[in-house]
């Protein structure tokens, strides 16, 4: 019986795994560059006071589901947002944990709608973003900064970086294939050794390449 080439490597690969006593390594996808998508629709992230005020006092989010990063999670609690338009744009889903300063996170197509003009930003930078009131069951809170788009970035673990050949807050080029074939630039790079792989859009950046949750773009270098 004749072996290829690849079958002859696999096994070699095979044989000196099992006398290491140490599994095959599992391609997570920086060997080709590949890097899997979530799409992130609007939403809000709140303040312990800021959750009061909207819910009442002594109130606690409630988990609904998990999301792909370790830690955060979609809650059953939903709110309206309200800009200088006064067209609400309701039931805008909440994200746990709570956090040290509340943010409200839209895309360019909400903002057209709400009249507000936030600046494209890492989640978390909001000195002088935009203003917006958030309406709940409660209460109202009203934020002087917070509204951001946020930026297309990548989660990668420490392990992820070094096999892209990255750093935290480094940006690389993204690549879209499909029958809308497009190139981002200027994608962030964030790394902690709690993030799972994962590339971040919006869906007005989603919808414009015709792509969903799961699909595959590529970390290209030039």
């Amino acid at each position: 019986m004749e072996y290829s080439n690849e079958q002859i490597a696999a096994l070699v690969r095979k044989v000196l795994s099992d006398m290491e006593g140490v599994a095959p390594t599992v391609n997570n996808g920086c060997g080709n560059g590949e890097v899997p998508v979530g799409v992130s629709n609007r939403h809000i992230h709140l303040t312990k006071q800021d959750l009061e005020t909207l819910y009442g006092a002594g109130y606690e989010l409630t988990p609904l589901k998990d999301l792909s990063q370790p830690g955060q999670y979609a809650c059953k609690e939903v709110l309206t947002i309200v800009g200088p338009s006064l067209r609400p744009i309701e039931n805008v889903r909440v994200l746990g944990p709570l956090r040290s300063k509340s943010q409200v996170e839209i895309s360019a197509t909400d903002s057209y709608v709400l009249k507000v003009k936030p600046p494209v930003r890492e989640s978390g930078n909001l000195q002088g973003s935009a203003p917006i009131r958030i309406v709940g069951p409660k209460g109202v809170v009203e934020l002087s900064e917070g509204c951001i788009i946020a930026n297309r970035h990548i989660h990668m673990s420490p392990d992820d970086a070094v096999c892209f050949g990255v750093k935290d807050c480094d940006t690389v080029i993204v690549d879209v294939e499909g029958k809308r074939r497009t190139r981002w630039y200027d994608v962030q790079v964030r790394v902690h050794k709690d993030f799972r792989l994962e590339m971040h859009v919006d869906t007005d950046d989603a919808n414009a390449v015709g792509i969903g949750n799961g699909a595959k773009v590529k970390v290209v270098k030039e």
